[in-house]
């Protein structure tokens, strides 16, 4: 022992030589920024692997800054009445595990989950994921690690694959225009309900649900309906409709095709008899169904959704998922969520771009009826390379073989006595076993004893989906379930007649050609899709190439650690409806992650359902107004919303069914005391709640916000405090301190999920214990509390599976490098505003010149000076090989920079210095030197195709070299924008979303 103790102290020294000999540089070290303390520390810890800037840097910039210490500077920065212990975030409350350790303890829950085969459907299968898919998409940073494509000249590649995505499902649903992807199945139900609504001109209130739709949608339909004043009815669309007083008040019908039962019915006269009472169809169906299945387009849908998981994306207990959604040619233009189209360059080269951007959230404010502010991009593209990768006829090939092998099913079951109860069906069955004592309670038995689990119905009936993984061995081990259960002679398979036709009627047999353009007929090979997703990667600017300084979106390391468990088979095959003893590993995962991020904000409570920044601000907004109502209080129905305020409050009361009413702020950007108080008490009979963003998203910590809260509190309202920059908070302050009731966070911000191009992301809810028992419900697995609101999300959990990377980020960190990771994104965003000063203005800052966790510059001088835009200063910084910040918002004039605690020194003084060279691009032609229309900022960015002009076409009063190498590390570190400035006006004028046809591309 004595040798050991001798050791680690020797190792102890020797750290602290190389600490003193490394601290006057601002350079990283080789290893890990700080030596272990002693010989057993593991030496794969994460902070350091996680916070870009080492201890000396890290001084550096405390000392450009005029501080000698972090403790100075956080005080500066900080409201101090609002600051929180430092033992409250720290390894005494949340421990620190290394990434060996947190591997181990991932492989020793994933063992907790128990190995079951799920034939449960009810909207979810085990899909196939191709390996090709798995590796080089799904565990590629160059995939996952993008921003929503605002900035299409450097996301050519996931633009295009998103425009396969949209095509894939206008071809197979038969549809005019489909989007990038919603949320889940069950949200984009919701989505369809409110665009009948909206179309009906808010006049008709009634929206119909068949009975045979998946009951998590409806669960939702109910919460979403409530909030705009629906009528939901629930029934049997064959025979209600014929109902005058229903049909008189009728703004939209949803049915399932095929239904939760398995049921194939023909929805063509019930869509006439829809329409002639001026009321829109919405059909929720199956991609690989509808390859031979007649589409909802040909039989009158008016909109089609669902879910496009089973095209290659993991159950994962849930999701994350990619919902589609298509809509008719008169409907395009309010379809909700994002839309990819076809535009052109400057150049005349064809590009694509999100389409129709005036449709958004942010912009609309409280005149939207979706607060929708992202799609499921990463799963979008994964299904889309799933169908480019089989094509047309691999798709058949696989929707025949699930067809027949349920047909042999359904001949095994009715050979041993069983009686399946629905005729026309593609892969689900749903068998009466009431032929068998004790009845589906015995059929469940048998099933649990081969390790599968099969649908629960009723004590008469039982359920069974198949899927694309079903091999013969796995229909063998299903059918030994019945034989089992009959005590009847088995039955041989091989002995069972082939299928000759489909179990459906021959006039709802898909006809209709499919997916014939180039893209889906080609890339069959492994070798060919290989270099297919690469070439497309290649096109996208991510965090694998350089810092994406996006103000409120928290581009931090999405580390590979956090990522590793993400696909293991003990997380990623489960289905989110398996019985809770299967799923011990999630139970405690999930359980853990919620009291971490209890601990972190300061709250009672937490719910993981909603599955989006946005769906966790309506999700907080609903339990306040279910809160007002348990106390008689259902009236309140107002809520304030400053101006600094996230970008989709507005519309997310709305949708709660909350009046928003604006509050002003002060020119120094903080929230104005007295109209708060002013508005609060002019409606505090009807006073609901409060929404704040803290810090503001003018990228400062406001002195009063504890007083606004309490202002709030005094007139019977709740606070919401919106968590988008919950980064600024985590070991500092937090949510309860700061007087909130509720808050959401954004795990893809604060707690490092990929932001995967564009989604997915989660935002779940923490809650003060008086709101506790109304966390969202769920129809199939229990979940929040005893006054429980409805469902928000169609999975108990959300986006399960993801929630892995925030609870690794979480234990791999510990308090401790939770409370650093906030330290140093607040100094990185003041070090850069320090060296920005004096070449831009800089809009906000607090009484000590301190800023956020960003820093919002404002623009609009060089628009007098210059005749320049944001936009012209965004274009031209991807010439310099970055990511624009946050353009022109909160504010039109102004870019909002975050930097974030991962980016180191050098990459911080990189971005700084080529913003500080267009500062004198931008002087150049204020001073005449530049024309102002013709020009380094306004005609970037300048991809290949323009540098290698011809000296006679190059009609530019600037050198090539200056366009592209404008700065000397460019020349060794060069990502190439693939097209130049897209013509945005060209693309909403000619809407084209769909991939280019065979003729396009031989004319072209």
């Amino acid at each position: 022992m004595a040798a050991l103790r001798y050791a680690s102290a020797r190792l102890k020294q020797s750290a602290l030589r190389s600490l003193t000999r490394s601290s006057a540089s601002p350079r990283r070290a080789l290893a890990t920024a700080r030596a272990p303390q002693t010989l057993f520390d593991s030496l794969d810890t994460f902070t350091d692997r996680h916070v870009g800037p080492d201890e000396s840097e890290t001084a550096f910039m405390l000392s450009k800054l005029g501080y000698d210490s972090m403790e100075s500077f956080l005080s500066a920065t900080v409201p101090p009445k609002i600051r929180v212990a430092d033992s409250t975030i720290s390894n005494s409350s949340i421990p620190a595990l290394s990434e060996s350790e947190l591997h181990a303890r991932a492989k020793e829950l994933g063992r907790l989950n128990k190995s079951f085969k799920s034939y449960i459907g009810m909207g979810y299968h085990n899909a196939v994921v191709p390996p090709v898919i798995l590796r080089n998409v799904m565990e590629n940073p160059a995939w996952y690690t993008p921003y929503t494509p605002y900035q299409p000249e450097i996301a050519q590649g996931r633009l295009e694959s998103l425009v396969n995505y949209q095509t894939m499902v206008m071809s197979l649903t038969s549809m005019d225009i489909a989007n990038a992807s919603l949320l889940d199945e069950a949200t984009a139900a919701a989505e369809g309900m409110v665009m009948a609504y909206v179309a009906s001109n808010q006049k008709k209130n009634t929206f119909f649900v068949d009975k045979a739709v998946l009951p998590q949608t409806i669960s939702v339909l109910r919460t979403r309906a409530k909030g705009f004043g629906i009528n939901l009815v629930i029934g049997d669309a064959s025979t209600a409709l014929n109902d005058e007083a229903l049909r008189s008040d009728l703004s939209g019908v949803l049915v399932q095709y095929p239904d939760v039962n398995g049921l194939i019915s023909d929805y063509g006269d019930l869509a006439k008899s829809v329409h002639s009472a001026g009321a829109l169809v919405i059909c929720a169906t199956d991609l690989l169904a509808l390859t031979v299945l007649k589409p909802p387009g040909e039989w009158g849908a008016d909109i089609v959704l669902g879910n496009s998981a089973r095209f290659g994306v993991p159950a994962g207990y849930g999701g994350p998922h990619g919902a589609f959604f298509a809509v008719t040619e008169k409907l395009k233009r309010k379809m909700p969520g994002r839309l990819i189209g076809r535009s052109k360059d400057t150049m005349g080269n064809p590009a694509y771009r999100l389409a129709l951007q005036t449709r958004e959230q942010h912009i609309r404010r409280e005149k939207a009826t979706s607060n929708i502010c992202t799609s499921q991009a990463l799963l979008a593209n994964m299904a889309a390379m799933y169908a480019v990768y089989h094509g047309p006829v691999g798709l058949i090939r696989i929707a025949q073989k699930v067809h027949f092998f349920t047909q042999l099913l359904k001949s095994s079951v009715e050979l041993l006595g069983f009686k399946v109860t629905n005729t026309a069906y593609f892969d689900t069955l749903t068998i009466d076993v009431s032929s068998v004592p004790e009845g589906a309670q015995l059929v469940h038995a048998a099933a649990a004893m081969e390790a599968i689990n099969l649908r629960r119905i009723d004590d008469k009936h039982v359920g069974v989906t198949l899927d694309e993984s079903v091999s013969r061995t796995d229909l063998m081990a299903l059918t030994n379930v019945f034989l089992m259960a009959s005590r009847r002679d088995p039955a041989v398979l091989e002995s069972l007649p082939l299928p000759t036709q489909a179990a459906f009627p021959d006039e709802l047999l898909r006809t209709s050609e499919f997916l014939p353009h180039p893209v889906f007929n080609t890339h069959h090979s492994e070798t060919e899709m290989l270099r297919y997703i690469f070439h497309l990667a290649s096109k996208d600017l991510g965090l694998v190439h350089a810092m994406i300084p996006l103000g409120s979106c928290t581009m931090k390391l999405n580390s590979t650690s956090s990522m590793i468990p993400l696909t293991w088979p003990e997380f990623g095959g489960v289905h989110p409806f398996a019985p809770s003893e299967q799923v011990e590993g999630y139970k405690q995962i999930i359980k853990e992650l919620e009291s971490d991020l209890c601990k972190i904000t300061g709250f009672h409570a937490c719910s993981v359902q909603p599955n989006s920044g946005a769906a966790g601000e309506y999700a907080g907004l609903t339990v306040i107004r279910a809160y007002h109502e348990s106390r008689g209080e259902g009236h309140r129905d107002v809520c304030l919303i400053p101006l600094s305020a996230h970008g989709t409050n507005p519309a997310s009361a709305v949708m709660a069914g909350l009046k928003v009413v604006a509050v002003k702020t002060h020119q120094d950007g903080n929230l104005d005391l007295e109209d708060l108080k002013a508005k609060a008490e002019k409606h505090k009979d009807n006073l609901a709640a409060f929404m704040i963003t803290y810090p503001s998203t003018f990228g400062v910590f406001e002195d009063g916000v504890a007083d606004a809260c309490k202002i709030i509190h005094d007139f019977g309202g709740q606070v919401y405090l919106d968590g988008a920059n919950l980064n600024a908070q985590v070991g500092l302050t937090n949510p309860a301190v700061c007087g909130g009731d509720v808050c959401h966070m954004n795990l893809h911000k604060t707690f490092a999920i990929p932001h995967g191009g564009g989604g997915p992301g989660v935002g779940p809810i923490c809650v003060a214990e008086h709101l506790a028992p109304f966390l969202p419900s769920h129809p199939v697995i229990s979940t929040g509390g005893n006054k429980a609101i409805d469902a928000v999300a169609a999975a108990p959990f959300g986006s399960a599976s993801i929630l892995l990377i925030s609870w690794a980020y979480i234990k791999m960190l510990g308090g401790n490098g939770l409370s650093e990771s906030t330290n140093v994104a607040l100094l990185n965003a003041n070090y850069m505003a320090h060296r920005l000063s004096g070449h831009y203005n800089l809009r906000f800052k607090n009484s000590n010149g301190r800023v956020a966790h960003e820093l919002l510059i404002d623009l609009a001088e060089f628009d007098k000076s210059a005749g320049l835009k944001v936009t012209d200063f965004a274009k031209r910084l991807q010439d310099y090989g970055f990511h624009p910040p946050t353009c022109s918002w909160p504010i039109s004039t102004c870019m909002l920079i975050e930097p974030t605690e991962s980016e180191t020194l050098e990459e911080i003084d990189r971005f700084c210095e080529a913003m500080i060279q267009i500062r004198q691009e931008a002087e150049d032609i204020i001073t005449g030197k530049q024309p102002k229309e013709n020009n380094l900022l306004k005609n970037a960015p300048h991809p290949l195709s323009a540098i290698v002009l011809s000296d006679k076409d190059w009609n530019r009063p600037y050198s090539r070299e200056a366009a592209a190498y404008p700065m000397p590390w460019l020349k060794e570190k060069k990502f190439w924008p693939t097209v130049s400035r897209i013509d945005d006006a060209y693309g909403d004028l000619n809407l084209i979303c769909d991939c280019p046809s065979v003729e396009e591309l031989a004319s072209s």
